[in-house]
């Protein structure tokens, strides 16, 4: 969701663009497939986060276009200030020597 509508906060995009500018401002960590990417944006349609904004045809190929609402704006404002506030504890913690231990984990079969 974070990287679907960070994507659609720059304005209306298709899902091929939506795609590509998740992985690149996730540095990698995020690759959408198409079938995941639709099944995310369907489900933000019906929680009013994002509306369809129209369809055409380029080279053959239908390019179904998708904006942010005013809601998913505030929602999206919403988990950015959640990811700093996360960042902000982890570093003051970092910084005054409290990290906790890394516990390994051994997997259970």
């Amino acid at each position: 969701m974070f990287w679907i509508l960070t994507s659609l906060a720059g304005g209306r995009r298709h899902g091929y663009d939506i795609m590509r500018e998740a992985a690149e401002e996730s540095s990698g960590q995020v690759i959408l497939k198409a079938t995941t990417l639709y099944a995310a944006l369907d489900r933000l349609e019906r929680e009013g986060l994002v509306i369809p904004d129209g369809d055409e045809v380029v080279n053959g190929r239908a390019r179904r276009y998708f904006r942010i609402t005013d809601e998913g704006s505030v929602r999206l404002r919403g988990e950015v200030e959640l990811i700093e506030r996360s960042a902000r504890a982890a570093r003051a913690r970092l910084a005054a020597g409290q990290a906790a231990p890394v516990t390994p984990r051994i997997a259970m079969v």
